[in-house]
C-alpha cells in the first residue's frame, strides 16, 4: 500500500516502557498548542472509541494472556479504527497529530522482542495500514531505570512490563535498531535528561522540522 500525501503533519513518540515518551508527547502539543498550531494528541493502542475497548483487552491481564500473533491482530485492529477515525480525518484537516505510540511499536514489541514475527507484522501493516509517521521521536533511556519509574506509577496497564528487565532491553535495542535503519524519519532524543530539557530538545527539533517542510 503506497502512503497517500496528506495535508497535516504526523509525529509519533516511541520507546521503552517507562521513558517518559507520553509527558513528552503532552508537551510538545501544549508548547504547539501555545505557538498557535491546530493539535490533536492521542495514543496507541486507543485513540478511538472502538480502539479503546480493544487497549483493555491488550494492556491489561497476565503477561502471557496473548500469543505474539494474536497481539499482532489486535494492536492492528486497534490501529485500523485510530486510523480510520482519527487521524485520517485530521490530517486531511491540516492539523498535526501526535501520537504516543504507533506501527513502529507493534514491529519491536511484538516483531522482535516477543518474536520473530516482523514479517507477519510487516505484511499485515502495508495491507491494513500504509502509513507512517512523518516524524517520530524515540525517547531513549536506561531500561532498568525507565522499568522502575514504569512499574511505580500502578496504572493498571503493567502487562508488559511485568515481562521484566531483559524484555525492556530486547526493546530499546530493537527501536535502536530501527532509528538506525530509518535516520531520515526517527530521532533519537535522551530521555535520562530532566523532563524540561528533553522537553526543550524535542522543540527545537520540531521546529526545525516544521521549517524544512515549509522552504
Amino acid at each position: 500500500m503506497t502512503q497517500a500525501a496528506h495535508a497535516g503533519v504526523f509525529v509519533s513518540f516511541e520507546g521503552i516502557d517507562g521513558s517518559g515518551k507520553s509527558t513528552q508527547a503532552r508537551a510538545l502539543a501544549d508548547g504547539l498548542q501555545k505557538q498557535g498550531h491546530d493539535i490533536v494528541l492521542t495514543r496507541e493502542p486507543g485513540g478511538a472509541a472502538g480502539a479503546e475497548e480493544i487497549r483493555r483487552l491488550l494492556v491489561e491481564g497476565a503477561p502471557e494472556r496473548w500469543s505474539a500473533e494474536t497481539e499482532i491482530l489486535l494492536f492492528n485492529a486497534a490501529r485500523r479504527d485510530h486510523l480510520e477515525k482519527t487521524i485520517r480525518p485530521a490530517l486531511a484537516a491540516g492539523r498535526i497529530v501526535i501520537s504516543d505510540r504507533f506501527a513502529d511499536s507493534t514491529r519491536v514489541y511484538q516483531g522482535a522482542a516477543r518474536a520473530s514475527l516482523r514479517p507477519l507484522v510487516d505484511k499485515l501493516h502495508d495491507l491494513v495500514i500504509g502509513i507512517e509517521p512523518d516524524l517520530t521521536f524515540l525517547i531513549d533511556m536506561d531500561p532498568d531505570a525507565a522499568l522502575t519509574r514504569g512499574l511505580a506509577r500502578h496504572s493498571g496497564e503493567d502487562r508488559f512490563e511485568e515481562l521484566g528487565a531483559g524484555f525492556q532491553t530486547a526493546l530499546r535495542a530493537g527501536f535502536l535498531d530501527l532509528a538506525k535503519a530509518q535516520p531520515e524519519r526517527i530521532c533519537v532524543i535522551d530521555g535520562a535528561r530532566p523532563q524540561d530539557v528533553v522537553a526543550e530538545d524535542i522543540m527545537a527539533h520540531m521546529r526545525d522540522w516544521l521549517d524544512v517542510r515549509a522552504t
